[in-house]
Formats: C-alpha cells, sequence, structure tokens
C-alpha cells in the first residue's frame, strides 16, 4: 500500500483535525503606547517600538526617578518637562511615530514648592505636543522624604482642575500590590532591574487594610471635586486589587502596565480576564518603559498575539491597543 505521506511515517499534522487559521491581521495591527518615558530611553530601544509597529505614544516627562536631587525642587521637574518638549520632535522625525508628552506632578517623592509647577502647568497645557497631564496620583509612601496625604491630594486635585480646563484626560499613577518574592534580596543591593534604592522609602503616610486602593479612591475623589469626568481619568498600572472598584464606582479608563511585569505582576493574562468580566470598552495596555529598570518595548506587541491565544477576539484586541488609546489621547487624528 502507498502512504499518502511525504514521508515514511505520518507527521503531527495528520494528526490535526483543522489546520489552525491564526488571524493574520495581528501582525500588522496598530498600536499606541499610553505611558512610557521613551525620551528617557535609548535610540535603539526607540527603534524597537518602531519595528513592533507602534504608531503612537505618550512620553510622561513627569518621573522623579531620574532627578539627581532628593527632596525635588520644582526646578527639577520644570527641566524634565522642558527637556522632554525640546526633543520631542526629534524623536517623532527618527522613528516615524507619533510622539505626545505627558506633564504632571507625581508624588511618588515629596517636591518642593509644588505651587510653582502648578500655577505653570497652565501655558504647557496649552502646548499641542501636550496630551495628559500626569501620571500623577496619591502616593502611599515615597522615596526618600514623605509628602503628607493631604498636601498630595491637593496637587493631585489642582491637576485634575488644569485638565478640566483644557479639555485634557489625567494619567493616573495607581500603586501596585506588587508580587510576592520566594526570597529578600540583599538590602545594599535593592531591587535587581530597578535603579531606585527600595531601601530608601519612606515609613507609609497612608496605611489601613488596603492603602493602595484607598489612594485610587482618594484620587477618583480628588476628580470629581475638580469637575474633571471620569472618562477623562485613565488609571495606569490597574491589577486585580484594583479592577473591580475601578469598573465598579467609575467611569474612568484601566490601563494595564505589562512593560515590567517581573516588577508588578501584571501581564497579558490579567487583561485577558478583564476583557472577559468587563468588555473591552475601557480598557488599554501601557508599558512604562523607562531607563531606570528593565522594561520591554516588544511588550504590547507580544500582548497582542497573548491576547489572541488567551481566546480574546482581534477586534476587542484592536480596541484595547488602538482604538482606546487613540480615541482618550486624541493620537492618529
Amino acid at each position: 500500500m502507498t502512504s499518502s505521506h511525504p514521508t515514511t511515517r505520518p507527521t503531527d499534522a495528520a494528526h490535526l483535525d483543522d489546520e489552525p487559521a491564526p488571524p493574520r491581521e495581528l501582525l500588522n495591527l496598530p498600536w499606541i503606547d499610553g505611558h512610557n518615558h521613551a525620551q528617557t530611553l535609548s535610540w535603539a530601544d526607540r527603534e524597537r517600538y518602531a519595528l513592533a509597529g507602534c504608531q503612537g505614544m505618550v512620553m510622561i516627562a513627569s518621573g522623579y526617578h531620574w532627578t539627581p536631587y532628593k527632596p525635588v525642587r520644582a526646578a527639577d521637574i520644570r527641566y524634565l518637562w522642558d527637556d522632554a518638549l525640546n526633543r520631542r520632535a526629534a524623536i517623532e522625525r527618527n522613528h516615524f511615530f507619533e510622539a505626545k508628552l505627558g506633564l504632571g506632578v507625581h508624588t511618588g517623592v515629596r517636591i518642593e514648592n509644588p505651587d510653582t509647577l502648578l500655577a505653570a502647568m497652565a501655558d504647557y497645557c496649552e502646548q499641542d505636543a501636550v496630551a495628559v497631564v500626569g501620571e500623577t496620583g496619591v502616593t502611599p509612601s515615597q522615596h526618600i522624604a514623605a509628602w503628607d496625604v493631604d498636601e498630595q491630594v491637593a496637587a493631585v486635585e489642582a491637576q485634575m482642575e488644569l485638565a478640566a480646563a483644557h479639555d485634557l484626560p489625567v494619567l493616573l499613577h495607581t500603586p501596585n500590590t506588587g508580587v510576592d518574592r520566594k526570597r529578600a534580596y540583599r538590602p545594599e543591593l535593592g531591587t535587581p532591574g530597578y535603579e531606585k534604592n527600595t531601601a530608601l522609602g519612606t515609613e507609609p503616610v497612608l496605611t489601613g487594610e488596603n492603602p493602595a486602593l484607598e489612594a485610587v479612591k482618594l484620587d477618583i475623589q480628588a476628580a470629581n471635586d475638580a469637575g474633571l469626568p471620569e472618562e477623562q481619568v485613565v488609571a495606569s498600572h490597574a491589577d486585580p486589587n484594583n479592577t473591580a472598584w475601578l469598573m465598579g464606582e467609575t467611569d474612568c479608563y484601566l490601563s494595564y502596565t505589562i512593560g515590567h511585569s517581573w516588577l508588578v505582576g501584571v501581564d497579558a493574562a490579567d487583561v485577558a480576564d478583564a476583557i472577559d468580566e468587563y468588555g473591552p470598552d475601557r480598557i488599554m495596555i501601557d508599558t512604562d518603559c523607562a531607563n531606570v529598570l528593565r522594561t520591554d518595548p516588544y511588550a504590547v506587541k507580544r500582548a497582542i498575539f497573548e491576547l489572541y491565544r488567551y481566546g480574546i477576539d482581534p477586534d476587542a484586541i484592536r480596541q484595547v491597543v488602538w482604538e482606546n488609546p487613540r480615541d482618550v489621547y486624541g493620537l492618529g487624528e
């Protein structure tokens, strides 16, 4: 009897009931990274974004990690804002994706004279390059010097008032609960992959059963008090600790940070679970890539494939990685 197989014995393919037909359109699906610090990355890392099909990004200039002084002064933050503004056009020219900016007062470290920054922010918000106010939001514990909760709330609410006045979204830095470590690292070496010396963290200024979630609740209350519609609030670093409350009690968007899953424990599986539970209408993905920690410019592209493997429909994937951030941040118009 003559075999129907080109090889002597049947191959694995002979045992497949149906030939798989993955959606080829996922290969060229456009996507937007709504939260990164790409202005601090290398040229090669930004090129990786372009090679992976990134169509646009929001580069957040408010991060405090790479300022050499603690506590941070208002002038240090203004330098970061101006540096990002000055370099943005060159980044677009070199890498072809659209690059917008987020400017804000981050509460992860106490800032001296924050009112000086808040007074200057209105002029920055007038810039066409600025797409977002933030990142900002109440933080339970700071680096180097503590910042009182009431003062944090005042700074956050003032920024939300500016966002409302300029019809801009606000990007929240929502605290993560992190991942369980099998063993502790040597305290003098810190966390591998992260330049910030976590041993210099202050005692928490926000305590209780769930301070990470309590911080998010304070942020949403600040938005309401400032007259900022919740639809203009994006809760970056969304995770299983805050998803149910944000989805059930607010109208804001949730952006899952998957560029450093080793640190915060959030990955594409969490995004898939959220889509299954709540639908894709208010869900986004970001990388939070920065030069101070081990991050992955390919994270969103990988997540596109992972979401499909987890059973998410291609139309829902497109909404999460392209349509939602495009509409919220005003990119790709």
